[in-house]
């Protein structure tokens, strides 16, 4: 079954044409189901790019999901235009009173600041304290995934000497988790960070997990079984050029930046890049659906049932 959003989107075009299946809220209506509840927060400034990449994936599932796109009340994307924010986005304010079987909260590319000194992190720290209770299953990309570590359990990032940027080799550190079914021993995925977390930092007896890791980027993902919570520090959900666009970007304003590690062919920038990591980004989304859908109560109202809100 296909993903739900809104008819004038702009990733439904996209989306059309690459052959994913969109579904419209009469034909929703007529198949009786209840559909899975995503949220998507949305930190990224290019929220049109995001947003493809995300339904993109979590489209892919044959289950009925209807995606609800999030945005931090208090700040202003100086990227993304008022019109497209206004039409298809909701603060979070405007949404947590409701119950989501899984929400996605991005990165952003403020990772170089301390945690504290973002202009929203009170709203981000309500945000996360809310997941606890008004969500299923969080999942937390990038510096959303830092965030998320640091808040729950003070995990720390540091500043990497330089750029960790292109596509490296992932290993597999646990083929029995059900997020990782159908993986291969190792794996490709995309990395655009100037900090990390390190798997020293990661504390004991508080049954996280580490999913797999990387030689040359450290820990790219972990699942947390008492929150149903997964941590991806990289970018796995990257379109085939998002890295390219990062480069010229930076070359062109005269920025001192490495060709991607391992990104196009022979290492020469006028080859078109190859997606090396589509396959598992599709299949890790879908193994977390499919884990949301196994977990959830059908009354979406269930969810955190005999806990209070922490919508202050």
């Amino acid at each position: 079954m296909p993903i739900k959003i809104p008819n004038q989107l702009p990733a439904r075009e996209v989306l059309t044409h690459e052959g994913v299946s969109v579904m419209d809220e009469k034909t929703a209506l007529r198949q009786d189901i209840r559909p899975l509840q995503i949220g998507l927060l949305n930190l990224m400034p290019n929220k049109v790019r995001t947003e493809t990449q995300i339904a993109r994936l979590i489209g892919a599932s044959p289950l009925q999901v209807e995606l609800t796109l999030v945005r931090i009340g208090n700040h202003k994307a100086r990227n993304t235009s008022a019109d497209h924010l206004i039409s298809f986005y909701q603060t979070w304010d405007e949404v947590k009173h409701r119950k989501f079987d899984g929400f996605i909260v991005t990165g952003a590319p403020i990772e170089l600041l301390p945690f504290e000194d973002v202009t929203y992190w009170d709203e981000l720290t309500r945000i996360f304290d809310w997941t606890t209770t008004n969500v299923l299953s969080s999942f937390f990309i990038c510096w959303g995934a830092m965030a998320a570590a640091w808040h729950f359990h003070g995990i720390p990032k540091h500043t990497l000497a330089k750029k960790a940027f292109g596509v490296y080799r992932h290993h597999n550190h646990a083929p029995a988790s059900p997020y990782l079914a159908g993986f291969s021993d190792d794996f490709a995925i995309p990395v655009s960070r100037w900090t990390e977390v390190r798997g020293a930092d990661l504390p004991a007896g508080r049954g996280i997990d580490l999913l797999m890791d990387s030689e040359e980027t450290g820990p790219c993902m972990l699942a947390e079984k008492a929150g149903n919570r997964l941590y991806m520090f990289n970018h796995i959900e990257y379109d085939s050029t998002s890295l390219k666009e990062e480069y010229d970007r930076d070359v062109a304003a005269g920025v001192e930046i490495a060709v991607p590690h391992e990104y196009y062919p022979s290492d020469d920038p006028t080859n078109p890049p190859l997606n090396r990591w589509r396959s598992h980004a599709h299949l890790l989304f879908g193994n977390w659906i499919n884990q949301v859908y196994q977990m959830t109560p059908y009354d979406i109202d269930d969810i955190g049932a005999g806990s209070d809100p922490a919508v202050a």
